[in-house]
Formats: C-alpha cells, structure tokens, sequence
C-alpha cells in the first residue's frame, strides 16, 4: 500500500490502484516499473537515428564516441532532435487546428446538420480584425470567407502569420532580429523537420532558432486559429459550474466517457445523448439516461461549453474504465493508451475509435466525418446503450469522490468579469499588479507523468503560488488537477490564496485559478497578454510583464512545443523533467540563458514543486523591480533554497533583447 500511495494524491486514483491490483489488471504505473532503468542517452537527447549509418550514440567528453559516424557533434545532435520534438508537438496541434476551419467551412457552406455558427458576434468580429467586408453579407458568407482565409495561414508560401498583428510590437522586432518570424504553419513544420535530416543543418544555434519559429508558428498559428474557430462554431465559453474526479460517473446511466483532444465529434455526443428519443431507449435498457464524462482535453472543450463533468486527466484513463461503470470510451486523437483496448478483455467497456489518423488494434473502428456526424453520434450513443444491457453490477466500482469546480474563462470573459459588461477592460488587472495586491500571473499548464506522483506537483506549484498572491491561469491536465483538488472553486481563495489575491477574487467573484480550457488553449494567455501590455503600465512586451509559465509533470512533445512558443514570445518557462537536452552544455546554456538575448526570456528545469514556484515567485519580483513597482503589497515570506544545482532562471536582471541581437 505505501508504494502505491506515492502514485498519486488524489483518493480517487488510489482507491481505483488497489482494485487494479485485485483484480490484477495492469496500469500504466506497472508498465513504467517494467521498463526498469531507461535509457540515458534517450534521456539526454545523445542517440542520432537521422540515417540508418546509426543509429549512433555520442557522448560530449569522457567514455564513448564524441562524434556520430557522419561527424555531428553532441550538441548537434541535441538540437536537431530537439527541433524534431518541436515540430511533432506543433504539427498535433495545428492539425487539429486545420479540422477546425474546415469544420467552419462545412457550416457555412451548410453541408453538415450537425454544425452551425453559435458565435456569429465572434465570427465577425475575427472576420474584422482581418479586414474582411461585413456590410450587407450573411454570416455564411462572412464565415466561408473567414475559413478560407485561415485554411490559406496552413499553407501559403508568401508572408507570414495574420495573427502575429496580435502581439505587441517589440515582440515582433525581437522575431524579425532572431530570424525567427513564422510564415505559415505546414511551411515551418516540413521546414524544421527537413534541417533535421542528416547532412542538412548541423549548427546548434540555428538548429534551436528554428525551433522557435516552429513553436511560434503552433501558438501564433494553429493553436490560436483552432482556439478562435471553436469559439465561434462551438460556442464562446462562459463562467459555469460543474464537477471533477471520477465520482461523477453514475452507476444508474448509461456512461460514456470521451478522451482525446478534437471536439468535432465530442461536440455532438453531448447533444445527441440528451436527444429524447436517445433517453427513451437508454430507459428501455434499464438505465435513467445518458451520462456524458470526459478525460483530457476533449473533457475541458465540453465542460466548458456544456458544463459536463471530467472524469479525470491523463492518467486515470485506465483507472475509469475499471470502475466496470464505462459502457463506451470514445476517443480520438492524441494521448491515447494503446493499452486502453486491452482492457475490454477484463470489462465490459467497448472501446470505439473515431478519427482516419488514429486506429487502435482491439478497438472498433467508426472513421468520423463531420458531414455525418448526426449518424455517428446517434450510432456511437446506441452502441453505449447496448453495452450497457451487458454490465456487471458486481464490477462496479465507483469513488465517492469529486470536487466542484467553476469553468469557461477566456479572454474575452476576463474583459467582460474584471471591466463590467458596458466598460471591459484589463485596468482592474494591471492595477491589481502595478499597486501590488497582485504579484503577477502564472500559466501552470501540461500533462501528467508516472514519473511524478500523480497531481502532486501541479497542486503542490499552485497552492504555493497561491499563498504569495500570484493569480494562476491554467488548461489541460494541470487544470483538471487543480479542479480535482478544489482549486478551481470561488471558495478556494479564502483557504488558499493571499490577502492581496484573497481582495481580487471577492471583489470581481472569481476563483483563484483561472479554467482556460484544453492545452491547445494555450493561445488564450497570449492573447490576455496582449491585452495587458495594450492597457499599459507594466511594460510593452511580453518579456516586461510579471508573467511566468510552468509545466510541473509534463510528458508529451506537445509541452515541448508550448513552451518553446511561450519563451520565444517572452514568457519564462519552468519545467519538471528537463528538456531531452542534458546531454550537451551548448545547448543546456542556449536554452537556460541565451535565449534570454534573443526573446528576452528563457527555460527553467526544476522538479521539485516549492523549488519551482520559488523561481516563479523571484521572477515575478525581478520583472516587478525592473518596471519600478512597488514590492507586494503583502509580502510572504518563504525560506530560500540552497545548494540548489538545477537549471534555474538567470539571478541577475539581464537587458531585454535588441534588433541587434
């Protein structure tokens, strides 16, 4: 029992860890016990596959080969694969960005029943900003146009990124300096991954500025485009309550559970399974009706449109399917276990596969297109009323556990909650932070990991941040933790956060943690900081701003990719594993310090949560101290660490990077 407690801090999980062990059922726990020791050179970004010469591995002084049979270097190495990590996580993203705007196509050109314009006051205010006409034209119009618009930032060969007009113009000269501007999506994606290839781009420097402009490309492009297209088909998202954790399955329904990260399909399930007549037939089976839940982010694009509950993050995907309540796990794409199908051998769970990119061996595969997705939808919901004809009450399991939480911020709803509905407006913010009630903002974003007790780290960075008056804004699994852990609540200001932030949140009545949305909504902090800057005060680009970011358990290459968007647009990143980087001090340095000269910011690795925070927190007080602001209006004091030998955040204030550098 005392091993499987260090797997997660959430009760939840551990009571569904020990009926995974009676039932001797396997977890991705389990399989990272297996691997035993990983390899080093993975690790440490040294292992070239580039060419089937290798695959080599190098070492950057001491035992072992210094060079690959070609001659790269450690270094080289280290970058070029780096920049691979980038471009997968960056392509996931913009791809689902893509499925967006041709979805908003089928809209307006009215070939899908299923789909409709729900933001029209979004569409056209997008449609504006980009010097559309609006005069006298229908939505269908101003949207077909909009699509086709945004289907060209995919492709185009001349220009660069439309949404680049977004951030401040000292962020853009810091790009147009670095060589670093992003032209189009799909160009700088099959860009970086050709200079990877071997005999191509062997200087680490270049090698690690592509990578910027890759990641610029996901957050300024395919990001933000599949951000801004969700709100204007789905629906803009506003302030909601609803519930998190594994509680909120119902052993009297029909439970469906949707994980993955696209909401085309997810969208419609949430529509189709309040459908009367869908209710009628789940009733017929012996159930009270349909019950929608969701993991990942597939579960915040639904929560924070319809309110419907998470079941949970990453890695109690496993875990639900073994409350033996799942009559149906629908998913998509991205951060699937394969595993996932498997179990449909031990529960009555029918595993079901929607998208052409994504099949899983084990799992029935529907291939979902969006003009049929009434058809699909009414078909998947009917299969999850007859698997659950076949349930066995005595396999039910479900935690009594589950925690309310509030939903559904944006930008946009930020203007609306801090200015009034007449006069939005960041003042009251950037007032907060300019008189010191506020210290700053942090992102807490990202994934979880089995390396890390399960939670431990998001919640652990969070309250911390907290407890010294930083308001956190956050997507992903790092939200879900949070909402878990009741972060996500109005009331968790008063047990958690500090006076100054304590004064905030009552005034305007919002939590101390900010609900964004799923990770490809990360775009939404770009652009709240863009607001800021705009409303003046603290600083006229993002590097000026007390802003920081973090990712305490991530694992996927799409973190990579966020935060390397986030420090190339000014924003100091701080990270629990490092970066697959540490296999060469070049590129450790570039990334840790270097950087800085170019955007004015840089990485930080740090696994330890308070150690982290801590960082954040001196970082937040040196941006504070270069604007000339006063120091927190209420300060907390934290012991310092020492003899700390992670990457760290440079100490001394360096000078904000110029078109010289």
């Amino acid at each position: 029992m005392s091993e499987q407690k260090q797997r997660s801090v959430d009760p939840a999980v551990l009571e569904m860890v020990e009926v995974a062990a009676a039932r001797s059922v396997q977890t991705i726990w389990d399989r990272l016990e297996a691997q035993k020791a990983q390899c080093r050179f993975g690790r440490d970004g040294l292992c070239c596959r580039m060419c089937f010469m290798g695959p080599c591995r190098v070492t950057e002084e001491g035992k072992g080969p210094q060079q690959g049979i070609c001659g790269a270097t450690a270094e080289t190495i280290v970058a070029r694969n780096l920049l691979r990590h980038v471009a997968g996580g960056a392509a996931a993203h913009s791809d689902h960005g893509r499925e967006i705007v041709k979805t908003l196509l089928l809209a307006a050109k009215g070939e899908s029943k299923a789909y409709q314009i729900r933001s029209p006051g979004r569409m056209r205010a997008l449609a504006a900003e980009f010097g559309l006409p609006l005069d006298g034209r229908s939505d269908s119009d101003v949207a077909a146009e909009l699509a086709q618009l945004y289907l060209a930032e995919f492709g185009k060969q001349d220009g660069t990124l439309l949404n680049l007009s977004r951030a401040p113009e000292a962020q853009r000269n810091y790009w147009r300096a670095a060589g670093v501007t992003p032209r189009s999506v799909d160009r700088e994606i099959v860009t970086g991954v050709h200079m990877t290839t071997m005999g191509v781009d062997n200087d680490p420097e270049h090698l690690l500025l592509a990578a910027a402009r890759v990641a610029l490309a996901d957050g300024w492009g395919g990001s933000m485009i599949a951000t801004d297209l969700s709100d204007v088909l789905f629906g803009e998202p506003e302030p909601l309550r609803s519930a998190a954790n594994l509680g909120v399955l119902k052993e009297d329904h029909v439970n469906i559970l949707v994980h993955g990260h696209e909401p085309t399909l997810s969208d419609v399930i949430a529509a189709v399974s309040r459908d009367p007549d869908i209710v009628a037939e789940a009733n017929a089976a012996g159930a009270k009706g349909v019950n929608l839940a969701g993991i990942c982010c597939t579960a915040n694009e639904i929560l924070m449109r319809h309110g419907i509950p998470i079941a949970g993050n990453f890695l109690q995907q496993e875990l639900a399917v073994m409350t033996g309540a799942i009559d149906l796990l629908l998913v998509d794409v991205q951060c699937v276990f394969p595993a996932l199908a498997r179990l449909q051998e031990c529960f009555h769970t029918k595993v079901v596969s929607t998208s052409p990119k994504a099949k899983f061996p084990g799992a029935e595969h529907i291939e979902f297109h969006e003009e049929n997705a009434l058809d699909c939808a009414r078909r998947i919901v009917r299969m999850a009323i007859e698997s659950f004809r076949r349930r066995d009450p005595a396999m039910v399991r479900i935690p009594k556990v589950h925690e309310r939480l509030v939903a559904g911020f944006t930008t946009q709803v930020v203007f609306r909650i801090l200015g009034g509905r007449y006069r939005p407006s960041f003042r009251p913010l950037n007032d907060g932070i300019q008189a010191g009630r506020l210290r700053g903002v942090a992102g807490v974003v990202g994934c979880n990991n089995p390396k890390f007790t399960h939670d431990q780290c998001h919640l652990a960075m969070v309250r911390e941040l907290l407890r010294n008056d930083v308001l956190v804004v956050q997507t992903g699994c790092s939200a879900i933790a949070c909402g878990k852990g009741g972060l996500l609540a109005p009331e968790a200001a008063a047990k958690y956060a500090g006076k100054g932030l304590q004064e905030i949140c009552e005034a305007v009545g919002i939590p101390p943690v900010l609900h964004l949305g799923a990770c490809v909504d990360n775009s939404r902090i770009l652009t709240a900081c863009a607001e800021m800057v705009k409303e003046g005060g603290i600083g006229d680009s993002f590097d000026k701003l007390p802003v920081v970011g973090a990712a305490p358990e991530w694992m996927s290459e799409k973190a990579i990719a966020i935060g390397m968007y986030f420090v190339a647009s000014g924003i100091s990143v701080v990270i629990g594993q490092p970066l697959p980087v540490e296999g060469s001090r070049v590129v450790v340095d570039f990334l840790t310090r270097k950087m800085r000269d170019f955007f004015g910011a840089t990485w930080s690795f740090q696994p330890d949560p308070i150690k982290a925070a801590h960082l954040m927190i001196d970082h937040l007080d040196r941006k504070r101290a270069e604007l000339g602001l006063p120091p927190p209006m209420y300060e907390v004091p934290y012991a310092p660490q020492v003899g700390d030998e992670s990457l760290v955040f440079a100490a001394a204030a360096a000078p904000a990077p110029s078109a010289a550098s």
